[in-house]
């Protein structure tokens, strides 16, 4: 079973499961797209070797999530795995990379938010090969070996389309002693690789005793909270939701699918209202911890952490329509 309570690693006031005991969690959105957008990432492999070349662009973008209301920053190792990292150059430096990812959010996060390592799909899994289960397993304690070394408060693995890899990712974290979220993605069809459903992926992570089970990525928030809503009803425990924040048609519910992507995503995102009404459903459905994912940018956590009363205080501003001081006032634009 899940547990309950924060172990080893937990070293702000309060854990990520005393915090979730007590209310709704606001994760951060997402960073290897949006830094791709700012001119930092390679559009394609989107490989995290930015934490190296440019950590002043990543600590600026936690920063922003931070500012925004996020109350978990992730540390930029999503595909830093040996493998995935060879694609680019960079397998010589994977245990740099990974380091560099948890500790540029520890500096931004400070006492201010808790910093979650991360794991994600190693495109390596192959349930009929035995080899690459045991593979997956090494690539996933090579970058845990080295993001442990900078104090992360948590670990979150995610984006698996096979339920088997992500079970291999829970049976890792659970040798770390830190708390887990493991999260699957849902392609064309709301079902895993292996062929299972999302309750049935949830009550499999549960009873691997995944501390957090949820659903991320690939579906916008009206394609993904569905998902979600279906894996609270199937667990007794904690439940996330990280969708991103791109507009799909129902027949091509995954982003990577459409033909915009990757170098015209820009065209697909969706509004902040649009993020904060998903915000406020999703904790409705009772979800614990609401995040988002790509295109997600600090502006809709902003409107997130306003959906969920956790929003940083905005400046007052007197308005007076009989007297316009600005475009806002002078055509008459509804308050917010």
């Amino acid at each position: 079973m899940a547990r309950t309570s924060p172990r080893r690693g937990a070293s702000r006031d309060r854990g990520i499961l005393e915090r979730l005991d007590e209310g709704t969690v606001l994760g951060d959105g997402g960073y290897l797209l949006e830094l791709e957008k700012r001119g930092y990432v390679q559009a394609g492999p989107f490989t995290p070797e930015v934490v190296l070349e440019h950590p002043a662009a990543v600590k600026e973008l936690h920063q922003e999530f931070l500012d925004a209301g996020a109350e978990v920053l992730q540390s930029l190792a999503f595909y830093a795995s040996k493998e995935k990292l060879a694609t680019t150059g960079f397998a010589d430096r994977v245990g740099e990379i990974n380091r560099a990812a948890v500790r540029l959010a520890r500096e931004v996060a400070g006492s201010r938010a808790l910093v979650a390592a991360d794991l994600s799909l190693t495109w390596m899994y192959d349930p009929k090969d035995k080899a690459s289960t045991d593979k997956v397993r090494g690539l996933f304690d090579e970058q845990l070996a080295a993001q442990l070394r900078e104090s992360p408060d948590f670990v979150i693995a995610e984006t698996f389309s096979w339920l088997g890899e992500a079970l291999l990712a829970a049976e890792r974290i659970e040798k770390t002693g830190l708390p887990s979220m493991v999260t699957m993605s849902f392609d064309k069809n709301p079902v895993s690789y292996d062929g299972h459903s999302p309750s049935e992926c949830a009550r499999a992570l549960h009873d691997a005793g995944v501390d957090i089970v949820g659903a991320n990525c690939l579906r916008n928030p009206r394609l993904l909270l569905p998902i979600a809503a279906e894996m609270r009803k199937a667990v007794t425990g904690f439940v996330a939701c990280q969708p991103t924040a791109y507009r799909t048609p129902p027949e091509i519910p995954d982003f990577t699918a459409m033909k915009e992507f990757p170098y015209e995503t820009e065209t697909l995102v969706l509004s902040r209202r649009a993020m904060g009404a998903y915000a406020a459903e999703a904790k409705a459905l009772g979800i614990n911890y609401i995040g988002s994912c790509c295109g997600s940018v600090p502006i809709h956590v902003r409107e997130m952490a306003r959906a969920l009363g956790k929003a940083p205080k905005d400046r007052s501003w007197r308005v007076d329509y009989s007297k316009p001081m600005s475009a806002y006032e002078f055509y008459h634009h509804p308050p917010p």
